[in-house]
């Protein structure tokens, strides 16, 4: 039964976003098991912390700037809490039994877990100050359509406008800031959205920004050119004929790395003695190769 309700559910991918791009391209398998299988996942406690810490930071900016204050950001911590659990009753299940305030090993276990959020907060605080920012946009989705006619999408954190007129790109990480050689695997998200943002406004940002809340802290910054934007439109296009003949064929191999003993689906995954459930999408065969020219008609 749940088979058939996973084949009746299933779709093609219609488009890219930054989080599934790096899926693909770090596990094949691990794109199909969520993009099209739409396997559940539970709600894990590092990823439910990184939601709260960004939902209290897009909340301080309703605030006047003199009141952006840690001790604002740490009683916006709770309630933004209980919003999430009435938004996804399933977070409950981190905690189980934890009644927000009772005794017990859960409830202990709920206060480290929000004692570490309010670390990651005062963090912030050090790397950055929120009474000097103004944002213009926050938790902005974006979306648009390239020539080719691939569909990029995704959300940023925080859109920053100076007075002269140039834009920044935000995004908080709660993490730990990546070595040198991933911190390019990390930039591609953020020139992942840049390219979205100058193809739907035709604005090239003028800085991009990852805040790393983790660890010691640190902000990583890049300032793009068209080149750059071009070179990752022409990596997704690339990306996008790559996940077309894996949905036509259904070849979807799994492949080993260092985030296989944090994944959810050992069970379906071969290298770990699993199976796969039956491809729920018609077998139609290799589609006919295209070449993925390196200019856009607007770069010609």
């Amino acid at each position: 039964m749940q088979q058939t309700e996973t084949a009746r559910q299933a779709v093609p991918p219609s488009g890219l976003s930054p989080s599934r791009a790096g899926d693909f391209l770090t596990c094949p398998l691990l794109y199909r098991l969520r993009v099209i299988d739409k396997l559940p996942e539970p709600p894990s406690q590092a990823a439910t912390r990184g939601t709260l810490v960004h939902a209290v930071l897009e909340r301080l900016f309703d605030h006047p700037a003199g009141e952006r204050t840690p001790q604002r950001a740490l009683e916006l911590l709770r309630p933004q809490w209980e919003r999430l659990l009435g938004e996804r009753p399933e977070l409950a299940e981190l905690f189980p039994g934890a009644d927000g305030g009772g005794a017990g090993e859960a409830a202990e276990q709920l206060a480290r877990w929000l004692a570490d959020a309010e670390k990651l907060l005062a963090q912030w605080f050090r790397l950055e100050d929120p009474t000097r920012l103004e944002p213009v946009e926050r938790e902005l989705y974006v979306e648009t359509v390239l020539d080719s006619g691939l569909k990029l999408r995704g959300y940023i954190d925080r859109v920053d406008v100076a007075p002269t007129g140039e834009v920044r790109l935000v995004d908080y990480k709660t993490g730990r800031a990546p070595s040198r050689d991933f911190e390019g695997k990390a930039m591609f998200q953020m020139k992942f959205y840049a390219l979205v943002v100058w193809r739907w406004k035709g604005v090239l940002p003028k800085r991009l920004q990852l805040v790393y809340l983790g660890g010691g802290g640190d902000v990583v910054s890049y300032d793009p050119d068209e080149a750059d934007l071009r070179s990752v439109e022409r990596k997704l296009l690339a990306l996008w004929e790559t996940i077309g003949r894996a949905v036509a064929t259904g070849e979807f191999p799994a492949t080993r790395n260092r985030l296989c003993d944090w994944c959810d689906h050992q069970a379906s995954c071969p290298e770990f003695g699993g199976t796969p459930p039956p491809y729920p999408l018609p077998i139609t065969g290799l589609p006919p190769q295209k070449t993925v020219t390196s200019m856009t008609s607007k770069e010609s």
